[in-house]
């Protein structure tokens, strides 16, 4: 199935997000519940793509979000303006004082080492962006007087809240009807679905949604507990699973929604939270393409891996490569961004385009 994207010339953005954008507390290389110091990252699921593609890619990209108007949110300000995303959709919403009617998420990740898994601990509760609603943004100045070549969003968001998941579903309504290409990573979170109907509510959100995607994204857990499908052969670890029993698993998802022009995952083999082996397939025009394998991939901090390599693809698409050249931009760029602390990526063009090359990690002088 083709993909017919609006050429560049015609919009002011190459790429749009919609998701809620945090602060992340990190405490290097200790643990939460004993840390006595924080390093400070921004990020967000759909954020972190927006911003691979700004800072890797050098892509046009904007993000709409809210943002409580205090200290807080202005240091969440300060770092996505270093990060080069175009703010002007951000809603700032008024601060009562304290926090009760909204507030900044706080996302606290530890980067887990060997044996000990990463672990995430979330404190976002009642936050601005969750509280956005239809209604609440101007679509048809984004989509039909701006212009937007592509859509980008996901499960996190659409967990957030009721609202979150409705105004999810009117942006792509939107951005459909305008001609814009729309993206998604399922990107599962069994936290936040606990307290609003666990699986069975995330499925029956996501379900409504795919119905409007053009690209979905996600990895082997995110189709089975997002949208029902399960994965032959897969065990209870998520890990050593045949690739050619998720290839079928994908078709039977691109027979189910044939509105599907791409669906694309990550497959990673947790050794340790340290060495993963890591690699990728992409479904697209009735052929699979898959990523060169990089096993015992060694891992500096795996958060934002999977946004990362949702990025590079994106790219591809939008730069007009082929679909093995996209999902190898993905899965280079997906890796790169585990070499560094943070949720967000850190490397460049140039480094990408020579981890697909294999290049190894010599000394730059």
């Amino acid at each position: 199935m083709s993909m017919n994207i609006k050429d560049a010339g015609s919009c002011r953005w190459d790429a749009l997000a919609l998701g809620e954008v945090m602060l992340r507390l990190d405490p290097g290389c200790g643990r939460i519940r004993t840390a006595r110091e924080f390093k400070v990252w921004e990020g967000g699921g759909e954020y972190n793509v927006a911003r691979g593609l700004r800072r890797c890619f050098g892509l046009r990209t904007g993000v709409v979000t809210a943002v409580v108007d205090n200290e807080i949110g202005c240091l969440l300000e300060d770092l996505m303006l270093q990060g080069g995303v175009d703010l002007s959709h951000v809603q700032w919403v008024p601060f009562d004082g304290i926090g009760r009617a909204a507030r900044v998420g706080l996302n606290f990740t530890e980067r887990g080492y060997g044996l000990r898994g990463a672990v995430g601990c979330s404190d976002r509760g009642h936050s601005a962006a969750a509280q956005l609603k239809p209604g609440d943004v101007n679509w048809k100045k984004i989509f039909d007087e701006e212009g937007v070549r592509w859509l980008h969003c996901g499960g996190i968001f659409a967990a957030l809240s009721a609202t979150a998941a409705d105004l999810t579903i009117e942006a792509m309504e939107a951005a459909k009807a305008a001609g814009t290409i729309i993206s998604y990573d399922l990107n599962f979170r069994a936290s936040l679905w606990k307290a609003q109907g666990g699986t069975q509510r995330a499925m029956e959100v996501n379900r409504r949604i795919a119905g409007l995607v053009d690209v979905m994204i996600g990895n082997e857990e995110d189709f089975t507990a997002a949208l029902g499908f399960a994965v032959p052969g897969m065990d209870a670890h998520l890990s050593n699973m045949d690739p050619a029993n998720f290839k079928k698993m994908i078709a039977e998802v691109t027979r189910m929604y044939p509105n599907f022009k791409a669906v694309a995952t990550t497959l990673r083999n947790a050794k340790t939270a340290t060495r993963n082996d890591w690699a990728a397939i992409l479904a697209t025009g009735g052929g699979f393409f898959e990523s060169i394998p990089r096993e015992d991939l060694e891992i500096f901090d795996r958060v934002g891996g999977g946004d990362s390599f949702a990025s590079g693809l994106i790219y591809g698409f939008l730069a007009g490569k082929t679909p093995q050249e996209c999902v190898d931009y993905g899965a280079a760029h997906g890796a790169l961004a585990m070499t560094t602390p943070g949720d967000t990526s850190m490397a460049t063009l140039k480094e990408v385009e020579a981890a697909m090359k294999g290049k190894g990690a010599r000394v730059i002088r």
